[in-house]
């Protein structure tokens, strides 16, 4: 009989879903029966990819961002106290899960409350530091506590100099507990002729989203080049409305959208984590508006910029015109490395 294997990413955008598409193929791929837990658009993703497969419902940690990036720390500490309550609510439903479902491995994308002292847990982040000005200290460390109650963490990028999560993903001690596993990505890289000048990607919490959406809209109608714009807005149906050059989807399935990728020649996109392994999968060039007040977004943007990788420019500050800079960035390189997933998985086999 096939082990039970809890995924659960947490609903932060669609970047830890997405990311953990590949992990779910792999865990059918070696005999284990992959249930699918999370909550909101990041759940409603994952069951469009896997409709055979098991999935239930979190608490949501239901994190709203500031419409001013200078907010988006204080924002955040406002809502602490209900991020606590929903990890609390977390790790009390997971009880039943395990009981309920026979569960023999979980593992969690961010999910700090997703973890069991009774069976063998795995924590997925490129954040082993993370990010948040001059109380950059307390919020690594806080998170490290939370990493330290799982057996093992996943860091998916690689350990050496060229890597692609920079001081976010990488510490100066090492940590038995740490495995660099590989940039994920559940994009396949083919040869296919360049249909579209731009692919426009979003995605990320409200508000910043539609906010982004509606300054891209505003400035791209001015362009005549062929773009796809992928609105990011998981829905029941699969919406597509052409207007001049630019067509739009409200969302993509991971096979669409990996053609949509390969078919384009540039991309314009937040400097999301998941997005940026996608990126160098394919060794694209991209343009990058991290979102406003987001740590890690911002320092991603910044290192690809010095490292004369992709251009970028914050929210407000986006014209078309600053589109030409990407002719001038060399683009992405491919760091991935062939997961070795029966090593990984080997943690499972002892319950």
């Amino acid at each position: 009989m096939n082990k039970n294997i809890l995924i659960a990413p947490l609903n932060w955008g669609l970047g830890h879903a997405t990311r953990c598409i590949p992990i779910i193929k792999a865990l059918e791929e070696n005999g284990f029966n992959p249930i699918i837990a999370s909550d909101g658009v990041a759940l409603a993703l994952l069951k469009k990819e896997f409709p055979h497969l098991i999935t239930l419902e979190l608490p949501s940690y239901n994190i709203k961002y500031a419409e001013k990036g200078k907010n988006f720390k204080w924002k955040l500490a406002y809502q602490m106290p209900k991020m606590l309550l929903a990890i609390k609510k977390e790790k009390s439903k997971i009880k039943k899960i395990i009981e309920n479902y026979e569960i023999s491995g979980i593992i969690s994308d961010n999910r700090l409350g997703v973890y069991s002292a009774n069976v063998p847990s795995v924590f997925i982040t490129h954040q082993l530091n993370v990010l948040s000005g001059n109380t950059s200290w307390l919020t690594t460390k806080l998170h490290l506590r939370y990493v330290s109650k799982f057996n093992t963490c996943w860091v998916p990028d690689v350990a050496g100099v060229e890597n692609l999560s920079g001081k976010l993903g990488h510490v100066e001690k090492s940590n038995k507990q740490i495995k660099y596993i590989g940039p994920l990505s559940r994009i396949e890289k083919k040869s296919l002729p360049i249909k579209y000048d731009l692919l426009v990607l979003l995605s990320g919490p409200e508000p910043q989203r539609t906010l982004l959406e509606k300054r891209l809209i505003k400035e791209l109608e001015k362009s005549e080049k062929e773009i796809l714009f992928v609105k990011g807005i998981i829905e029941p149906n699969q919406q597509i409305e052409k207007r001049n050059s630019i067509t739009y989807y409200n969302f993509m399935n991971s096979e669409e959208l990996g053609t949509a990728l390969n078919e384009s020649d540039v991309v314009l996109c937040r400097s999301g984590y998941t997005t940026v392994m996608d990126l160098a999968k394919l060794e694209k060039k991209a343009f990058f508006i991290p979102t406003p007040g987001q740590y890690e977004q911002e320092y991603l943007a910044k290192k690809f910029k010095s490292e004369i990788i992709a251009p970028s420019c914050k929210q407000e500050k986006f014209k078309i015109s600053k589109l030409e800079k990407i002719y001038f960035y060399k683009g992405f390189k491919d760091v991935s490395v062939e997961q070795n997933w029966t090593e990984l998985f080997s943690l499972f086999q002892s319950k």
